[in-house]
């Protein structure tokens, strides 16, 4: 059975679909990146053709406690500042309470 590795566009984890999981999407359908909750959305499952695009992480606010989805547009637009521990973080406003939140976006590199 023969295995599509798909690179999450956030974090770099390797998503492994199967020809039967591939089999069970459809164009609109969304896969979600186990290790940092990136969501994207299948856009073409033809034959050999297998592609996805990055429709936002879910993430949860700390201050308020709610799940909002981050969009490439929110972190296009969001500052870069210092996190507490010295790294570089993307600063973006929760929807429910405009409360800042840092987002750290950490590759995974294999062992």
């Amino acid at each position: 059975m023969a295995i599509l590795e798909i690179d999450c566009p956030i974090c770099g984890e390797v998503l492994e679909l199967t020809d039967e999981d591939r089999g069970e999407l459809e164009v609109g359908d969304a896969i979600v990146c186990e290790n940092c909750n990136a969501e994207m959305e299948v856009v073409r499952n033809e034959n050999q053709d297998f592609e996805v695009e990055l429709l936002g992480i879910l993430t949860t606010c700390p201050n308020c406690d709610q799940e909002f989805d981050v969009t490439e547009e929110m972190l296009a637009a969001a500052p870069t500042v210092q996190s507490a521990g010295g790294e570089e973080a993307s600063l973006v406003r929760c929807p429910h309470c405009q409360a800042g939140v840092e987002l750290l976006f950490e590759e995974q590199t294999e062992a």
